[in-house]
């Protein structure tokens, strides 16, 4: 009967150490994909620019052929607003975080009188992973918010530089 209470004691343990491994693989996936989400944004923000200073020069330059008007300096200052908030997009961040450090690793879980059991070790590391999600997400919403804006502001940018042309 003893025999048979530690065989399921031993499998309950290896079912924890498979559910904790679970969550932290998600909490982990989830990280990662923030990582992949600025990633992108920063790739945008690079197609962006392009699209800004495409779109000037190509249009600014017919539109400035009879001077400078109103619908230029509106242009112009749209681009301008597009270009900063290019610098934020593109600004480094560097209170994100996208991993643990390995010292503080080893100092918390290997080098230690008593070794933490795995389960216990995908909990913590899952939780400081949520918290780190958290933390970076406020800096992923911002500069989410920044593409959106940037990108009516070019749409406002190309309609002023048309109107410019159109002389309205």
């Amino acid at each position: 009967m003893q025999s048979r209470d530690a065989d399921e004691s031993e499998l309950h343990g290896l079912d924890d150490d498979s559910r904790s491994a679970f969550v932290y693989q998600e909490a982990l996936r989830g990280l990662l994909q923030q990582q992949a989400a600025i990633e992108s944004l920063h790739a945008r923000a690079g197609t962006l620019i392009f699209a800004a200073s495409f779109a000037s020069s190509l249009l600014g330059s017919q539109a400035l052929e009879d001077g400078v008007g109103g619908w230029d300096w509106i242009a112009l200052g749209l681009l301008v607003a597009i270009g900063a908030l290019a610098v934020v997009l593109l600004w480094p961040y560097y209170n994100l975080s996208f991993r643990f450090d390995p010292e503080d690793l080893i100092a918390r879980y290997v080098e230690v009188a008593e070794p933490v059991p795995m389960a216990a070790m995908h909990r913590e590391l899952a939780v400081r992973i949520k918290a780190d999600w958290v933390q970076n997400g406020r800096i992923v919403r911002r500069l989410r918010e920044a593409t959106q804006i940037a990108l009516i502001l070019l749409m406002f940018e190309i309609v002023a530089w048309l109107l410019s042309i159109a002389g309205l």
